[in-house]
């Protein structure tokens, strides 16, 4: 059995697809009863739990399967989200303890790395860090920008404008959310003497500049890029509803990933669906 934290979102949901389709047993762990059904009606078991942050509840939930894959659940914006985030890694590592697993995969961030007020870059490399310290072997998926992150940009882009933070040619690592999680089914599946990390990307590094065209391809008009001068970031992550702690941690994980070179060590695992692919899907799909 193969528990899936993260079922409701897009990685945790093509993770336990990706099980399901190759007749695996799965139990996916969800605050939601809703969604529960639905992978009830899918053929998975589910496991509904009142708060990631309940170490009894959750260490149940892993105490019925014998590999997890785990996600750290991104914060309400109008929190201190470094704070809330690093507490509910603390709170999956706990529950690990005393679990049965035989082999967990986490989903990491490509630009992890030590420090503070960088979010997910220091708080999930704590989570990898964490991992690697206790007695379960472990894999890390340190993962490239979601495609899907383009999906709230989508009624912009049909009013003929893409904002963006990064510089318009800067060609960043991208994938789609359902080849991280093919990527992932495919880790956990591999012996628990596979661990450490893989990184993982699409099949091609892109640009702002690139999705722009690829909306303006899908939806048949002009679309225009507007860039966002650095000085205006943490302004515009509050104007979004972000609290002044995330905003400032927002602001700097933008920087950080903007001044990144992106080398990784040997050749990324590399997923197939295009970024212009997906964003045809997705104008497509919301007619």
């Amino acid at each position: 059995m193969y528990v899936v934290m993260g079922a409701t979102g897009h990685v945790g949901s093509s993770v336990a697809s990706n099980l399901l389709a190759q007749k695996q047993a799965v139990v996916v762990v969800t605050r939601d009863a809703a969604k529960a059904e639905e992978w009830r009606g899918r053929g998975a078991d589910a496991c509904v739990i009142d708060d990631v942050r309940s170490v009894d509840q959750l260490r149940q939930a892993f105490k019925r399967g014998r590999r997890a894959f785990l996600l750290n659940p991104p914060a309400p914006i109008d929190t201190d989200t470094d704070r809330e985030e690093r507490e509910t890694v603390r709170c999956i590592l706990e529950a690990l303890q005393d679990s049965g697993l035989e082999k967990v995969v986490a989903e990491s961030t490509g630009g992890a790395q030590p420090g503070e007020r960088c979010g997910d870059l220091n708080v999930l490399y704590e989570f990898e860090q964490g991992l690697e310290r206790q007695p379960i072997p472990a894999h890390c998926i340190r993962a490239a920008y979601y495609y899907s992150n383009f999906d709230g940009m989508l009624g912009q882009a049909k009013r003929g404008r893409l904002p963006s933070m990064y510089p318009a040619d800067l060609k960043i690592p991208m994938a789609a959310p359902e080849d991280l999680g093919k990527i992932a089914a495919r880790l956990l599946q591999e012996s628990p003497a596979d661990t450490g990390v893989t990184y993982a990307e699409g099949p091609e590094r892109y640009s702002f500049a690139d999705a722009a065209l690829a909306f303006q391809q899908a939806l048949g008009r002009p679309v225009a890029l507007e860039v966002l001068p650095r000085t205006q970031w943490e302004e515009a992550f509050r104007e979004l509803g972000f609290s002044p702690a995330a905003a400032d941690s927002y602001a700097r994980m933008t920087a950080a990933t903007a001044d990144s070179d992106f080398e990784v060590p040997g050749e990324p695992a590399r997923g197939a669906v295009t970024l212009r692919d997906y964003i045809a899907l997705l104008v497509e799909a919301e007619g």
